[in-house]
This record gives C-alpha cells, structure tokens and sequence, in this order.
C-alpha cells in the first residue's frame, strides 16, 4: 500500500490507543506509560504487547496496569505478567523481576487475544496509560526544523526532518505538497517519502508536528525537490525488457547463464522473473507442488559449476541457490540490469481479484509480496537449508503486476468482479507507496511496472489508465497472442496494422493495441510493446493464399504444447519444405508448407517493429520470452540494433 496510506494507519492505531488512555508511543514521558501494540494478528486473533516505561525522572517501584476489552475480543496466554479478569475487565501485575523499572527504562509484558478488539480505558498505576495527569494538554509541539530532501526518482520525493518536542509527546507528523491544507501523508518518525509524483516535475514540502492531544504545530520551512525523467531506459533511450520463465531451466534447458553467453544480458536494461503466484486471500506463497509453486527452481536447486554465471558450483547449505542465486550473479556481472518479479501471469492470476478487493486485502498482500521477494524473507521448505530471513534480499529491484484480467475473463475459474478495475487502481498505489516507504529506508526506488491487454475491451473493463500510470514506472503492453490455435482460422498473432481482408473475429494489431491506451491517456514514452520469440501455428490448412486466412483442421503439432513453438525450433523450416511470406503494409510474417502454417517474428519483422516503436515515441520493447531465441541472441540482437 502507499506510504501515505500506511503512516495514517499508524497513526490512527496510536490516536485511538491514546483516547482509550493508552501510550501511542514508548517515549519519553514525565510519568510512567504503558503503551499496547499487535505485534502479529491474524483477523480471528493476534498476539499483543504492552510496554511499561517508567517516568523520566522516577522509578517505579510495582506496576499494575488495567483495561477493558470490546465484546466479543478475550485474552488466553500471557507471559512476563499475573493476569486477572472480572468481565471484560482485565488487570495485569508485575512479576516478582520485573516490577522494578529504572526511570526512563522499560519493561514488557504481552498476550495471546481473540476476536478483533483492542483495549481501551488504560491505566496505570491508577493512572492514564498515556502518561497524562488528567488536565488538558493546550500546549503544541515544537515546529519541525531541518527539513530536507534526499535523491530523488521519477515518482518520489524522500523527505527527513529534526524531531519536534512536546511536554507530553509527539505521535506523529502530517507532510503537506505545495499550497494544500490537506496533507500527502502522515508519519511516526522523521522520515517519510511522498510517491505517486510525475517524472522531470518541482515539488514543495511542508511538515508539522502532531501530540497525543491533538495540538499541531505551525507548518515547517518549505523545501523544494524535482523528480527525475520516468524509468531505466537503456543507452538509445528505450527499455528492452526480456522475461525469464521459471520452468526454462527443465524441457528447455534454457539457464540463467545463457542470458549470459548469448550476449542478450548485455543489451537487456530489465528481466522480468516468472513468475510468483499468490493463495486464496490475495498473500504470496512459496511451494513445492505442481501447479502451485516450484520452490526448487526459484532458489533451492544447486546447480552444477557448467551452469552457474560465475563458473562455480553450488554447495549444499548456501542461503540461497536455484534461479534467483542466478540472477544475483548476473547482476554483479552486469551492474546496469534491473530485475522485477512478474506476479501472476496467465496460470496464476485467479486470485488477484481476492487481492484487490479491499483496503485491508490490498495492504496484506503488498505486505506479504514485499517480505518474500523485495526483501528477500524466503521460507524453508521441504528440509532444504535455502531461504531464511533476507536470503534473497538484493536480487529483485522491482514488482510487476501480470493479472490476466481485471473485470475481463481470463484463465478458466478466475475470480473475476465488476469491481475489478477500481480495484487495480487502488491495487497499483498500494503497491507504490508500500515500495517507497521501504525505499526510503534503503535509499533505493523500487520500480512497479505492469503487463497491459492488446484487446480495448478488456481496456475498458479493467484498468482506469491515467490513474495507474501516475503510480508505474513503465508498462509493457501485450504485442502477441493477437490469434492462435483457440480459433478455427489462420491468422497473424503480432500484426503491426490490421491486415486487409482480416476475417476477425474482432479487429486486433499491435497499432489498435497502442492507440486503446495512448486515447485513454497512457503516455507513449512509458509503454514498452511486447515482441514474440516463439511462434503459433495450425495445421490442416489448404493451400489457397499461401494459408493465410484459411480454415484449418486444428493446432500445428507443438513440442511442448500443440500450436506453439519457440522461434529457435522455428527458424530451421526454411528452406526445408517451408517458403516465408510477408506482408510488408500490415507488418508480419508467416511460414506455409502446403498444409501446416506458422506465423512468427524473425529478424526481418522485429526490424520493422522497432522502427515503428521509434517513430511513434513508445518506450522500447518487451520480450516473452528469453528461452525462445537462437544460442547466439539472434532475435536479442535485432531488438538491440533496432532500438539501441
């Protein structure tokens, strides 16, 4: 979720602690405190804390601290306390080691509760738990001082400031753009980045501070900032973005390092992992079970010294192993590479809906994705020594959303609501202010990016287009898959412009797909068009028209799956019984054998392509995917040339 909306969600847990009279914070204070936090909760329950600190210039002596809980919400288990209950009264009393507490010092105590409440009417000692002695506090804090801001990237601004004071404490900071008397965003710390701003733009800030009793400060000194041009384009100024799928290295034995030996890691500015898949409620999951997950290849198998990057062999207990550990060592070899993981995809965007629905569905499953990939916190699994706390931190720089569709049918048993496309809306900037909030603990900026349909209906079903391109990097836009073996007539699957005497049945091309997200104000410069390296094909065609637009008797036989084969399987049919036509105005190529057609991408095609990505301001190309070339890059090398 965004930073905005995860700093208010802190605050309003310590504003409403605050008024039920407990601490918001553990800081300082003239009287002892006790201030309550969830550390885990699960819906049905959660695990609490409460943290005892003494006042700053008296020690306490024995604490007794008392609260109510809401009906329907009870405590089990406790630990580091005597616990005793009268109704939903509940009265918790120090241990025989932890009743003294030096001043200024802490000491904790916590439970296990059920049901979604959280205490309220606190005291301690007899007394408020926020520390207060019962008067009204009138007196606001102090203006916030030394307000700066750090390395900017083409959609945050971090910001940073010195702490306020207050005679009874500071909860929180509210941080206000330009004019505005409403703010950005709010704060708990002296840290916060804005997102969700446009490239090559100056903005100004201000910040106040904010106390328990609700006194705000005047507004801080303003600073000035300007964000940076959009995205990583490569040195001729465009993205090529190639996906690496995660089942390549078996049928195919097609290896990160081949990304490498092929010279294609060279030209790339970004690779897309594929892919990670999420569970019913909407939360990335790790698994080694078909269908589900395949924990093996993305970071537990070793690999042997002949398919590492690096020329080194695994060893057994490695944090990290598999794909990703790859993918670190092709980076180091290439530092100018970005790498985003690629969530859903076709087989695993079921759930996305699920995500998306609500606020709260929204922030766990950006929460849980983020853990998992961004900052690297693997699950061990199945006995095998990989993974563990930041085991993977370092190999992704970014997330891209593939869910395949919103408010549009997919994959069959897709959770599909008319909601949908609001949804993503509020999807994608969860997505960005959660990455900028973690970003600006690291310094870096994550990159969001997402996989856009070539079909308008689906356009207009699903995505509300300016509102999520002011939250992504850069989209790639769905250039393939335009026809294929589903359908009864041949036809071409990547088409530039709508070919005449096209039978349907609907109108499709890679020029129709463009304009349906450039009308609805996509900027041109920030998608990234998507080229196949693999090809569709029928069979049992008759030989009228060289094939195309003929009826034929089904799928052309496949070596992985019927209809389909990569370029690199595709390339020795010429000249082996195959002749290669082209239409040179509509912009595609197809093979024809007599009865068996295949229409493809060659280096021919991709030539014209990249100089219509060029002449109409598109922001470069994107590749699914990599294991479909030659051994040598040859495909690569023509987008390379193409667009620099």
């Amino acid at each position: 979720m965004s930073v905005r909306q995860r700093r208010f969600g802190i605050v309003l847990v310590a504003s409403s602690l605050a008024l039920s009279g407990f601490s918001g914070t553990a800081q300082a204070a003239a009287n002892p405190t006790a201030t309550f936090s969830k550390v885990s909760d699960w819906g049905t329950g959660f695990t609490g804390q409460v943290v005892v600190r003494a006042g700053d210039s008296t020690a306490l002596n024995g604490w007794t601290v008392k609260f109510d809980l809401p009906a329907g919400t009870s405590i089990g288990s406790t630990w580091e306390a005597n616990m005793t209950r009268v109704g939903d009264s509940y009265t918790f009393v120090n241990r025989s080691y932890n009743g003294s507490v030096a001043a200024g010092a802490t000491t904790t105590f916590g439970f296990n509760g059920a049901g979604p409440g959280a205490p309220v009417n606190c005291t301690i000692n007899g007394n408020p738990c926020d520390g207060s002695s019962g008067e009204p506090d009138t007196q606001a804090p102090t203006v916030p001082t030394g307000l700066t801001a750090g390395a900017t990237s083409s959609s945050t601004v971090p910001l940073s400031w010195t702490a306020s004071t207050d005679n009874v404490g500071v909860i929180g900071y509210d941080i206000f753009q330009g004019s505005s008397t409403t703010p950005v965003g709010t704060a708990s710390s002296t840290s916060f980045a804005v997102g969700g701003l446009q490239p090559s733009t100056t903005y100004s800030f201000r910040v106040r501070a904010r106390d328990r009793a609700g006194n705000v400060s005047a507004l801080s000194a303003p600073v000035s900032a300007t964000t940076k041009e959009t995205g990583n384009p490569g040195p001729g100024g465009k993205r090529k973005v190639g996906y690496f799928t995660q089942w390549s290295v078996y049928d195919r034995a097609y290896y990160i390092k081949n990304l490498d030996t092929s010279g294609s890691a060279a030209k790339l500015t970004h690779i897309n992992y594929a892919f990670g898949n999420i569970d019913s409620a909407g939360r990335c999951f790790q698994a080694n079970q078909l269908g589900q997950g395949d924990a093996w290849a993305d970071y537990q198998r070793r690999f042997t010294a002949d398919l590492t990057v690096n020329g080194q062999a695994d060893v057994y207990n490695q944090p990290l192993a598999g794909n990703l550990n790859q993918i670190k060592q092709l980076k180091a070899k290439y530092p100018h590479l970005k790498v985003n993981l690629s969530l859903g995809g076709w087989t695993w965007s079921k759930y996305f809906s699920n995500a998306a629905l609500t606020a709260s569905s929204r922030q766990a499953h950006v929460s849980s994705c983020l853990d998992m990939w961004i900052k690297g916190n693997l699950p061990q699994l199945g006995g095998e020594p990989q993974g563990g706390a930041g085991s993977a931190a370092g190999v992704f720089d970014g997330i891209d959303l593939d869910w395949e569709w919103p408010g549009s049918e997919g994959n069959v048993g897709n959770v599909v609501r008319p909601e949908d496309k609001q949804n993503f809306t509020s999807l994608v900037q969860e997505w960005r202010r959660q990455l900028d909030a973690y970003g600006a603990t690291t310094g870096k900026h994550y990159e969001l990016t997402a996989f856009l349909p070539a079909d308008p209906d689906k356009v207009t079903a699903g995505f509300e287009v300016s509102q999520i391109f002011n939250s992504l990097d850069f989209a790639t836009l769905q250039g393939y898959d335009l026809h294929g073996g589903w359908e009864t007539v041949t036809n071409n699957q990547s088409a530039l412009r709508l070919p005449a005497g096209d039978p349907g049945p609907k109108p499709y091309s890679v020029e129709i797909a463009a304009n349906a997200w450039t009308s609805r104000g996509a900027p041109a410069n920030r998608l990234v068009l998507g080229v196949p390296f693999y090809s569709r094909g029928w069979t049992g065609v008759p030989n009228v028209n060289n094939g195309l637009h003929q009826t034929a008797t089904g799928p052309a036989p496949g070596r992985y799956e019927a209809g389909i084969n990569d370029y690199k399987l595709i390339k020795p049919l010429v000249g082996s019984g195959y002749q290669v036509y082209r239409d040179a105005a509509a912009g595609h190529a197809w093979l024809f054998n007599g009865s068996t057609f295949w229409t493809f991408d060659d280096p021919t095609e991709i030539a014209r392509k990249t100089a219509w990505i060029t002449s109409n301001g598109l922001g470069g190309a994107m590749i699914w995917s990599m294991d479909g070339d030659t051994s040598n890059g040859e495909l690569m090398t023509a987008v390379h040339q193409g667009i620099g």
